[in-house]
């Protein structure tokens, strides 16, 4: 008999109902610890990752006008 379908495959296995309750364990496990690692960062974190973008740009243009600057000085 060839399998039509991953149900067919999964129910012939023998320990079928541990594998398919190890799997929820396991992607619960991973979601919490993810979710705990999240919400356990300090909100400065956060704040510091949402203006990364905006800053490199801002930096970018003091560096280009800091070279303008010494180019005009000298």
């Amino acid at each position: 008999m060839i399998p039509q379908s991953f149900k067919d495959i999964v129910s012939n296995v023998e320990y079928a109902g541990f594998l398919n309750t190890l799997s929820l364990i396991l992607f619960l496990i991973t979601f919490v610890g993810i979710a705990y690692y999240v919400f356990n960062k300090p909100k400065k974190f956060y704040q510091e990752q949402e203006n990364a973008p905006l800053d490199d740009d801002i930096n970018i243009e003091e560096k280009d006008e800091e070279k303008d600057d010494n180019k005009t000085s000298h």
